[in-house]
């Protein structure tokens, strides 16, 4: 039988090649998929009885043969009827009517028709169809040259099943490239319900013949001998762990099955979400959450969609939250809209629903993880009674730092996952130990709390950098959190509109009598006169563009001077920093620092009483010098300066 293909059009195969596929890559995810459709589909027969015969081997091989790529497999076949219907009538009415209705989608459209076998002519300038199907009737074959012509004879197929045979054009050579095919395999295919083969690979195994001598004496004996040996390649796990029972694998099932995602990535996952719904929508899956580097790459090691076992993309944006593209896993679904091959995600509804119920479920993980207790190893030299006290953390509290990242960045953009955080979200001090929000409120209140009835929070950002700031908070008996991470000033304006009557302050914002205010004030040992006259003396002597001179009432005891950060412009700065947009002028100020005098230091006093201007100027230098060394702010020829001067002074 000869014919012309139902199209209208005088060649419809440049249309498909140059409009329906910007990656000619897919065709063989296509043929594939429809070979282990066909197998499934035998099947389902055999299970309701409608097929007696024997099953045998169900293997899908694909085998390069010089220059052609021949996809073989053991299904139902199809009778020359069924050829004419699914082959010949191509799914729409022309490719001009075509063009002109998606003239302007770029993206891949042929499973939207029906067209996945079409994609062979994308790399195949000849393709062939050797087929013989489950039901009494005889062998066919079918070729296309990428003409609409076709030829159709009865063929010569003894078994069951279908090959598609590609000749493979002359610029599409790579795909008769072994390692190209099997990197194909392995990216679209390696999950595929039914076992696919693809040439051989060596294997050592015990030899059945060759056998060695092993130990001394009378421990002598003998042991089958190692050898290489070739073995069928199967390229796919049939049976991902993905589609089990969550009851049925363990921890390292887990990571086992993370590490075949992901062979490059030697770190094991902090933990996982198994996600296995039927309704409303069907969806299995596995979430694992990595530990979140500085340097991490979001281009790497991506969550993989996937629809029934075969491969769509790695670009899940709209399927899963913004806040949890950095995690890492395997989600599976048949209700996800896909447009044509299967590689374009519609945002439709289900879609959305999908994202809510994954935002759900690790909203219910992280919940159940703060419920649950592991037990905690006391920290060499571990010395405060309340550290001790803590013998127990959550697992939460466990994971918290390597996660952190992903609840507040959650609980930023998502409104709905932030009312379920604000439950189990966790506040880290600076003794290291870890509190949910309500009881940290709890317990700073007594002491935290000004003249205004605000609880206020003091946080560092660098134990190391503000040491100093949070020791002199620490002996007034204050607690201080550590706030180090990239989002914290959005995160900390999040929690003071949260948590009502709630100020943040971070420790270097004021002098530790001014970080919570109170109603007491130390007494002054200088007058408004002493004061006036040593004002010009400090600021003669600093950068008043870059420092504010501030005069305050501070202990004895306390340094002579001091910087401070103002908390409002710091943090509006470093928010401009990380958003982008609408907050650039403060993005674009200077850093700008108080220089706070105490005024009841012994030598601010010396300083306005000193006769000698050079010798005040050079005590200002120091003092001042000094505050800065303490800030880390200090560097270069000012460094090199303050160096000289001290042992000159020594």
């Amino acid at each position: 039988m000869q014919g012309n293909l139902n199209v209208q059009t005088e060649n419809i195969f440049p249309v498909i090649k140059k409009f329906l596929y910007s990656d000619h890559e897919i065709f063989l995810r296509e043929l594939i998929s429809n070979a282990v459709d066909a197998t499934q589909k035998l099947k389902a027969l055999s299970s309701r009885g409608e097929f007696k015969g024997e099953l045998g081997d169900l293997t899908i091989e694909v085998r390069i043969d010089k220059k052609k790529l021949i996809i073989s497999d053991r299904g139902i076949g199809m009778t020359e009827e069924e050829i004419d219907k699914y082959i010949n009538q191509i799914a729409f009415s022309g490719a001009n009517d075509f063009l002109d209705k998606y003239k302007d989608v770029q993206e891949n459209l042929i499973g939207h028709f029906g067209l996945g076998f079409y994609s062979a002519f994308m790399v195949a300038d000849k393709v062939e169809i050797e087929t013989k199907s489950w039901k009494d009737a005889p062998a066919m074959h079918w070729s296309c040259d990428g003409s609409p012509s076709f030829e159709m004879t009865e063929g010569k197929r003894k078994e069951r099943g279908t090959d598609i045979i590609l000749h493979i054009a002359d610029d599409c050579n790579e795909f008769l490239e072994e390692q190209q095919i099997l990197q194909l395999l392995k990216k679209y295919c390696r999950f595929m319900p039914v076992p696919i083969r693809f040439g051989e690979e060596s294997q050592w195994v015990d030899s059945e013949t060759e056998f060695e001598e092993v130990g001394e004496g009378e421990n002598k004996t003998k042991r089958p001998k190692r050898v290489e040996k070739k073995v069928p390649r199967i390229v796919n796990d049939t049976d991902p762990a993905w589609k089990k029972a969550p009851s049925t694998l363990t921890d390292e099932d887990y990571k086992k099955f993370y590490h075949e995602l992901y062979p490059m990535n030697f770190e094991d996952p902090l933990f996982q979400i198994h996600l296995n719904v039927d309704y409303p929508f069907n969806l299995t899956g596995i979430l694992y959450f990595p530990k979140v580097r500085k340097t991490i790459d979001p281009n790497r090691n991506k969550i993989q969609l996937y629809c029934n076992q075969v491969f769509v993309t790695d670009s899940v944006e709209g399927v899963v939250p913004e806040y949890l593209m950095l995690l890492h896993g395997v989600l599976d679904s048949p209700d996800i809209p896909l447009n044509v091959s299967r590689s374009y995600l519609q945002s439709d509804s289900n879609v959305k629903k999908i994202a809510q119920h994954i935002s759900k479920k690790v909203a219910d993980k992280l919940e159940e993880m703060s419920k649950t207790k592991c037990e905690k190893q006391a920290k060499e030299g571990e010395s405060d009674a309340a550290d001790k006290s803590q013998t127990f953390n959550s697992q939460l509290e466990e994971k918290w730092d390597d996660i952190k990242i992903f609840v507040e960045y959650g609980m930023l953009t998502e409104e709905k996952f932030c009312e379920r955080a604000m439950k189990f979200a966790l506040l880290k001090n600076t003794k290291g130990q870890y509190f949910k929000l309500d009881d940290y409120r709890d317990k700073i209140k007594a002491l935290q709390t000004d003249k205004d009835k605000n609880v206020i929070y003091l946080y560092a950002t660098d134990v190391d950098e503000q040491h100093a700031y949070i020791a002199k908070a620490k002996e007034k008996g204050y607690d201080v959190l550590l706030m180090d991470s990239v989002l914290n000033s959005h995160y900390i304006n999040l929690l003071e509109q949260k948590i009502e009557k709630t100020r943040f302050v971070r420790v270097d914002a004021d002098t530790v009598e001014k970080l919570i205010a109170h109603d007491d004030a130390i007494p002054e040992k200088l007058t408004k006169e002493e004061q006036d006259k040593l004002r010009p003396i400090i600021e003669n002597e600093v950068d008043k563009a870059r420092f504010t001179v501030q005069l305050e009432s501070m202990e004895s005891d306390d340094q002579p001077m001091v910087i401070t950060q103002n908390e409002f412009m710091r943090r509006y700065k470093e928010m401009s920093q990380t958003s982008g947009g609408g907050m650039g002028f403060y993005g674009e100020m200077p850093d700008s620092y108080n220089l706070v005098v105490n005024i009841n230091h012994p030598l601010i006093g010396q300083v306005l009483n000193e006769q000698d201007a050079d010798k005040q100027k050079q005590l200002v230098h120091q003092l001042t010098d000094l505050a800065l060394l303490s800030n880390g702010l200090l560097k270069g020829e000012a460094l090199t300066q303050f160096i000289k001067r001290s042992v000159e002074m020594i």
